[in-house]
């Protein structure tokens, strides 16, 4: 386990004091905590392999998981094979078969690993034949043509690169997550189209598999000459940034489940998110845009091409925007109207998306642009083609959301509660029975949740919840009401033998959470959870539950904290949003009673702030030095950045000059010995 996990502020105060760092290549490994957004990058590497080897392996379907799955095979259509049609429209050439590697000989993709999708043409009975069909649309792969003018290169990553010819050059749409998968996209274009320059490059949304591989394909020097312009919509920066770090420690955890990084890649492990495969592990970049979309609409000329952009915020993303190209007759709606139920809230976390907006967006552009588009394209899955069968697709994933949103308000005041509204609304058939709208991705169910939060609030009303036990406490009670362990996990073996697998996993909970010894219990609950993952139509939901089980059976992994530092996002994050993650990490007892103040110049960008410790709390003010501060720090923003990203030695750089302290040092030691350390690894299923 990563013994240096934990909080960046603190190891950078640590290694300037010489007092718990010897060896600043230790300090590296935790630097990145502060740009945790970038959630899907996850490398474990062989270490996963050789300890699957010795782990407890996973169990066979049971009679009922085979006939819940069945039961689907029976209600949707699995005779219609358009979708596949589709795919593999206007393809042009493969992925090379050549694994992806970082500079260091990191593995990035590996364009086979999927290959046992298409070895198997019927769903096994450990997936669900839905999640099934997805996973072997999504790794169809290659370059594809969607237009005379627009190329695809899809499954180099989570996302798809797209890649519009203009009048001289290239207009780059969201450049992948990685800047290695990226390079070899834009290289797979090169081989099969004539290799004119890149001229603009447009990040959709805030997500990070929308801009982490913008260096694979465009350099800052281009950026800075004016070689190559990047059009974003208004707050992308700033969401990009910040979205995940407040909280980020938690989301990265959460995302080891999510996307099933420790899972091994096979019909009773991981067989891809819905959205996509999986993510790449390659090196996430950022180089900030040139050109902000601040209007709700705005038409610009790129390269000879009209792009009309349309605002659509708080959708699939915080900062979000769609475009239209009346000269190709060509519209993407950036992650709004993919060929899924999409997540009004991620199982990662992070705040909740509006459906009413989201469906209210779709309107919009089939009431402004219905008339005459022909082409329907977007950074995930496959295209659209056809006014008609367009328009069939986007009014039907406009009512969904629409629907979500409504009828979960229409029960709420009815009196229901978020468990039993969640538990009661199904979608349409006319809107159920379509592949594309299925919850393989987002459901139906956490999305109606997410709704219930974003109007009423975690609270349901009734008092006997305003003010539960915790946990560990309630479990114990739990289990002591029920008659004791012996007696809960007798019933439960008997329910799970009944197919009973969602109560198992409820009750056994709570035997494992009052005796977090009990291997028993942990076997039992990671059975139920397994049979659940197979069962599971949505590519998170089988992830959270397989990872869970494993980790039931074998406990935490005891693998390195993954190295989360990147030099671009630092650079691109302001004081301000460094400062504010700083106080997530203060620990508010251990300060109480305290007062600090710390005057900061950065030299290069003349900025100055003052940092100051008062109840418990941590604030921070631009533009102002206090007269009576504890100490001054004085350094250049540049320094700040180099040693955040673990390139620069603090305790060097202070014995070089580049970083002075005036006043009391003890002071500034004083404040950073507050900040908390966090453990990567903390437990999810186990207290």
């Amino acid at each position: 386990m990563g013994k240096r996990s934990g909080s960046i502020c603190q190891e950078f105060w640590n290694c300037f004091y010489f007092s718990k760092l010897q060896n600043f290549k230790q300090m590296k490994k935790v630097t990145g905590f502060i740009i945790a957004i970038t959630l899907f990058q996850i490398s474990f590497g062989q270490d996963v392999d050789k300890a699957s080897k010795s782990a407890i392996q996973p169990k066979d379907a049971t009679e009922y998981t085979i006939e819940i799955n069945n039961a689907l095979k029976d209600y949707l259509p699995f005779h219609d094979t358009v979708s596949f049609t589709n795919a593999r429209k206007g393809f042009i050439a493969p992925l090379p078969k050549v694994v992806i590697k970082d500079h260091k000989g990191n593995l990035v993709w590996d364009p086979n690993q999927y290959a046992f999708l298409n070895e198997i043409s019927d769903a096994p009975a450990t997936v669900n034949p839905a999640l099934w069909r997805q996973s072997k649309l999504v790794t169809i792969s290659g370059l594809f043509k969607v237009s005379d003018r627009i190329y695809q290169v899809r499954n180099y990553d989570l996302s798809n690169i797209t890649f519009i010819e203009g009048e001289n050059g290239i207009i780059v749409i969201d450049p992948l997550i990685s800047a290695e998968t990226a390079k070899a996209a834009l290289d797979l274009y090169y081989q099969n189209r004539p290799k004119k320059p890149i001229v603009a490059l447009i990040y959709s949304h805030s997500h990070v598999d929308h801009f982490g591989g913008v260096k694979g394909v465009i350099s800052e020097d281009d950026v800075n000459s004016g070689k190559v312009k990047i059009y974003a919509p208004k707050g992308f920066l700033e969401h990009a940034l910040v979205e995940n770090v407040m909280a980020g420690h938690n989301m990265f955890r959460r995302s080891s489940y999510m996307y099933g990084n420790l899972l091994p890649a096979n019909e009773k492990g991981q067989v891809g998110s819905g959205l996509g495969s999986t993510a790449s592990d390659g090196t996430v970049t950022i180089i900030p845009p040139t050109n902000i979309i601040a209007d709700d609409i705005e038409t610009h000329k790129i390269d000879g091409l009209t792009f009309i952009f349309k605002l659509a915020p708080k959708s699939e993303a915080p900062s979000e925007m769609f475009f239209y190209l009346p000269e190709l007759k060509a519209l993407c709606l950036a992650e709004d109207a993919t060929h899924t139920l999409h997540n009004t809230y991620t199982l990662r976390g992070a705040k909740i998306r509006d459906p009413l907006a989201w469906s209210k967006y779709i309107n919009w552009s089939i009431e402004e642009w219905g008339v005459d588009y022909e082409i329907l394209y977007a950074p995930h899955h496959w295209p659209l083609w056809g006014q008609e069968i367009i328009t069939n697709h986007l009014e039907l994933q406009r009512d969904m959301y629409r629907y979500i949103n409504d009828q979960t308000l229409r029960l709420a005041n009815h009196g229901k509660t978020m468990i039993e509204i969640a538990e009661e609304i199904q979608l349409p058939a006319s809107i159920d029975t379509v592949f594309s709208n299925r919850g393989y991705y987002g459901t139906v169910n956490h999305d109606v949740k997410s709704t219930y939060v974003l109007y009423l609030g975690w609270f349901d009303g009734n008092p006997a919840t305003l003010h539960p036990l915790p946990p560990v406490e309630a479990s114990k009670k739990y289990v002591e009401f029920m008659g004791g362990t012996d007696s809960v996990m007798a019933k439960a073996r008997r329910s799970y033998n009944k197919g009973e697998y969602r109560w198992v996993a409820e009750v056994v909970n709570h035997v494992v959470f009052a005796d977090t010894t009990n291997q028993e219990a942990k076997y039992l609950q990671a059975d139920a959870l397994e049979q659940l993952g197979y069962q599971a139509e949505s590519g998170p939901w089988r992830n959270f539950y397989l990872t869970g089980a494993q980790e039931l059976r074998n406990g935490v992994a005891p693998f390195p904290a993954p190295n989360m530092r990147n030099p671009d996002m630092i650079k691109a994050m302001s004081i301000d949003m460094l400062f504010d993650f700083l106080a997530t990490t203060l620990n508010g007892p251990k300060a109480e009673g305290k007062q600090i103040t710390i005057n900061w110049t950065f030299k290069d960008t003349g900025e100055k702030y003052v940092l100051f410790l008062k109840n418990s709390a941590l604030n921070h003010t631009a533009n102002k030095h206090h007269e009576n501060a504890d100490a001054t720090l004085v350094l250049k923003r540049s320094t700040l950045n180099e040693v955040m990203a673990g390139t620069k030695n603090m305790k060097k750089a202070v014995l070089l000059g580049e970083i002075k302290i005036k006043g009391k040092d003890k002071k500034v030691h004083e404040l950073f010995d507050l900040m908390d350390k966090y453990k990567f690894w903390f437990n999810i299923v186990t207290p």
